[in-house]
């Protein structure tokens, strides 16, 4: 097997290859590949198993009653699917996750996980770090959905990785496809609301970077 994708996993930050190696040889788990549009978690489903990405990308989906669908996250390579769900009170899946491309997932039932942070306690202290990132970033994406204007969500965005970052400099995840998905809205729009902030002087938009030239004025677009 390749480890350079799980030894680059959040799950695993700090853990010598040789020591991540013999510890998942010791580990039950499996590897299940999954078509593009295969469904790898569903909604209510029980929530036990934990899965890393090590091919592919995978979408976590809301469908609510009225037929509207929101893409709650989207997870690439080294990075996990439900380890929240897994450990929370209810043990049920809050969205479906499905595969965006072809993708292939390594897959520890919740006991088998429990016992790996139980040799290493720094797995259980990555696992604390990302799913309090997960869930701060779930607080920032809800704020997000509050706008209804694209523009205000395109400014919202760059605002906050600017924040994050400490620079003006912001680079597209991805692609605008993409950046478009994450956010709910079509490309062309998007694309268009970016090009009218460059015209407005707001934003200097060469993909993938996006450098914002007036902060202020792009905070005062989330009023309009």
């Amino acid at each position: 097997m390749d480890y350079s994708v799980l030894e680059s996993c959040s799950l695993f930050r700090g853990i010598p290859a040789k020591t991540l190696r013999d510890d998942l040889e010791k580990t039950p788990h499996h590897i299940q590949c999954y078509a593009r549009g295969e469904t790898i978690f569903f909604l209510m489903e029980k929530a036990a198993r934990v899965g890393i990405v090590l091919e592919g990308r995978v979408q976590a989906q809301k469908t609510f009653p009225n037929g509207s669908q929101v893409n709650v996250s989207l997870r690439g390579p080294g990075e996990l699917i439900g380890p929240a769900a897994v450990f929370s009170a209810s043990q049920t899946y809050p969205c479906d996750v499905v595969a965006v491309d072809p993708s292939t997932v390594m897959m520890f039932r919740r006991q088998d996980l429990l016992a790996l942070m139980q040799k290493d306690v720094r797995i259980l202290e990555n696992l604390m770090t990302e799913i309090a990132s997960a869930t701060y970033m779930l607080q920032q994406r809800l704020e997000l959905m509050s706008y209804n204007g694209i523009a205000q969500k395109a400014a919202f965005w760059l605002l906050m990785q600017a924040r994050q970052t400490g620079k003006n400099e912001v680079r597209i995840p991805d692609s605008v496809s993409h950046w478009a998905l994450m956010m709910n809205v079509s490309r062309p729009s998007l694309h268009r609301e970016l090009k009218r902030l460059e015209v407005e002087s707001l934003i200097s938009y060469t993909p993938p970077v996006i450098r914002i030239l007036d902060a202020d004025a792009l905070q005062d677009v989330l009023g309009r």
